[in-house]
């Protein structure tokens, strides 16, 4: 009897063995070296099934087809030897060196980072072959370890001269017709509050108290949907393109800035159309009413993060006194944005607050400084106001029973949680799981309440946001676990994300039509609500991978020059292999256990922690240590730490 087979994507490790991730199964099934078949890292595979999920063993399988490869072509590193070389990968899992033929290397000269198209895939232990199809420059050249990133992710970095051209052609004045058909809002007093150095400015926001106590708060968004059109190249370029991708200094934008920064962006005192989104809200934060609408707009002020929180603060009288005539409006927002974060607290929203990196760059983009992104109240208030514009178009979506895209997230994996209880036990944590196996966003939001300010709040966000699921786009609504809502979609950044322009797209055709649209088409767009949310959320998956990598680029790139310096760091992670340090300034080492004197340590998995075998000197999850930088290699992405007693 001929066994069963199934089909799912490869992810190789570099120790040889991998793992193969089935469309319709949570959990991953493992392959053993010697049952690979000479996969490669993305593989699509056949496989079949040779020993079931036993306890804590994983699902086994063995892999009996490759269907298709999925990478032709290659970004690494050319070693050169006198008639023949190899190119080393960057893509440490991908599971072979590349042997180059000395009539394939081209240009190429030794430790040149390459693109290479494969020739020949590996097979019974030879190694894959190839011809070197275009040189990226010298690895430590300034800019190359970014090109080699958009090279080895295949980004379109480059928009197509007809796409641009489409783009140019809006010029940057609004085209008057339609304003009859819009809400006039160009008297009213209107902010958009950025980063010093956004470019693409696509929300901005109004907020009043109304007679009857309660709070008006307007979002408008730019109407990108007005300009780019269903099936144009515009539309296109987008959808390829899925998602704006930031990479440390450059972004690798979904539309052309023509429009992005443009037409499109919300800039102070020009005329621009929007999508807006106003709710009446109650000082108890319940939604009295909502109203969704085209209209055209007139920024009053482009604001930034720090000048509103030095408004708040009453911290710099230069900035008081140029924003005077709009303090009121501010301290406003503040009591808004607070009522509206108070709720959320109630209901269990989950305030993940891990700092993000912010990395300085010199002018030839080299990583000369890293350090905590600083985060005001100030950002806070653009998020509640987002969270609520977002929440409140797709409550209203949901029970149009309209086609759609939401942005869900679903309840954590019920093992998950129990695994993670093991390790919040060493803090003195614990998840509760109700009697009906449900776990409720409460139970981490008291977690997270009660780490705030501790020396271990850090390393607790960290591992409860890997616990958590990824949330993701799709055409059924089915809640958001993370913020808990019933109802959340991408509503508010429609220049950066394609779900938001879709959606766009959607309400427009809804309001044009008084509410009535016909059966065919929400038929039709049902249908591609489900394509469009699966392809999104897949560039999504590729931009926060390439953003992650970027990053671990840069700070190895920036350790490389601090070698032999020593840090206070905090413990983030116990592995088999090691122990991973974060320092204050978000840089994680990895501690070998080699490097741990003439110890031998015994790593305790189910409490997460290395103890020593003759001192029972024990390292876990929290702990603060002394560490010493022995290596960083940007490209490895590696930075090797040692502990200092």
């Amino acid at each position: 009897m001929k066994k069963e087979t199934k089909i799912g994507t490869y992810r190789k490790n570099q120790k040889g063995f991998g793992f193969v991730k089935l469309e319709d199964q949570e959990e991953e099934i493992y392959i053993a070296k010697e049952h690979s078949l000479n996969a490669l890292n993305g593989d699509t595979v056949s496989i079949e099934i040779i020993s079931p999920k036993e306890g804590d063993k994983k699902e086994e399988g063995k892999i009996v087809k490759i269907i298709r490869h999925e990478k032709d072509t290659v970004v690494g590193t050319f070693q050169k030897n006198r008639n023949f070389g190899f190119v080393v990968p960057d893509d440490k899992n991908f599971g072979t060196d590349i042997f180059i033929s000395k009539s394939n290397w081209g240009k190429a000269r030794n430790n040149h980072k390459v693109l290479v198209k494969i020739l020949k895939y590996p097979e019974r232990g030879k190694n894959a072959e190839g011809e070197i199809i275009e040189v990226l420059g010298g690895v430590n050249e300034a800019g190359v370890d970014m090109l080699s990133l958009i090279k080895q992710y295949e980004l379109p970095y480059k928009f197509p001269e007809e796409v641009v051209q489409e783009a140019k052609n809006f010029g940057n004045k609004i085209n008057s017709e339609d304003i009859k058909n819009r809400k006039d809002l160009r008297q009213d007093v209107i902010f958009t509050i950025d980063g010093e150095d956004a470019k693409d400015l696509d929300d901005a926001i109004h907020v009043e108290k109304l007679e009857n106590g309660n709070y008006k708060l307007d979002v408008h968004i730019a109407d990108v949907s007005h300009y780019v059109r269903e099936k144009t190249e515009l539309d296109k370029e987008a959808y390829l393109r899925g998602t704006s991708i930031y990479m440390l200094g450059r972004v690798i934008p979904m539309l052309p800035r023509e429009l992005s920064n443009g037409i499109c962006s919300l800039n102070a005192g020009e005329d621009r159309y929007t999508l807006s989104c106003s709710m009446e809200i109650t000082p108890k934060a319940k939604i009295v009413n909502s109203d969704i609408y085209k209209a055209v707009i007139r920024v009053t002020e482009r604001m930034t993060y720090t000048d509103v929180q030095k408004i708040l603060d009453k911290s710099d009288d230069e900035v008081l006194k140029r924003y005077e005539k709009y303090i009121k409006n501010f301290e406003l927002m503040a009591e808004l944005a607070t009522i509206l974060k108070e709720k959320r607290r109630e209901n269990g929203y989950l305030n993940l607050d891990i700092p993000e990196s912010k990395i300085i760059l010199d002018q030839d983009g080299f990583a000369i400084d890293v350090k905590k992104y600083e985060t005001y109240f100030s950002n806070e208030i653009i998020e509640q106001f987002m969270l609520v514009a977002n929440e409140t178009v797709a409550e209203k979506f949901y029970w149009l029973q309209a086609p759609f895209i939401y942005r869900n997230h679903e309840a954590p994996d019920l093992d998950k949680v129990k695994e993670l209880n093991k390790t919040l036990f060493n803090f003195g944590y614990k998840i509760k799981i109700s009697k009906e196996d449900i776990i409720y966003p409460n139970e981490f939001a008291k977690i997270l309440e009660d780490v705030k300010g501790k020396d271990e709040e850090k390393v607790v966000s960290n591992i409860i946001l890997r616990t958590l699921r990824v949330a993701k786009y799709e055409a059924e609504n089915k809640g958001h676990f993370g913020i808990a809502s019933k109802y959340y979609c991408h509503f508010t950044s429609p220049i950066r994300r394609y779900p938001d322009l879709f959606i766009h797209r959607i309400i427009s055709k809804y309001l044009e039509n008084d509410y009535n649209v016909n059966e065919f088409f929400v038929k039709k767009y049902s249908k591609r609500a489900e394509k469009r949310a699966e392809n999104c959320s897949e560039r999504e998956r590729t931009a926060t991978k390439v953003e992650r990598e970027a990053e671990d680029i840069k700070k190895a790139e920036y350790m490389e020059n601090k070698i032999g310096e020593e840090y206070e760091g905090i413990i983030s992670s116990v592995t088999n292999f090691g122990i991973f340090v974060e320092l204050e300034n978000t840089v994680e080492g990895l501690v070998r256990y080699e490097t741990l004197g003439d110890e031998y340590f015994i790593y305790n998995e189910e409490r997460r922690e290395a103890i020593g075998e003759q001192t029972h000197k024990v390292y876990k999850i929290g702990d603060k240590v002394k560490i010493r930088v022995v290596d960083a290699n940007k490209l490895l992405r590696r930075i090797d730490f040692e502990i200092v007693e």
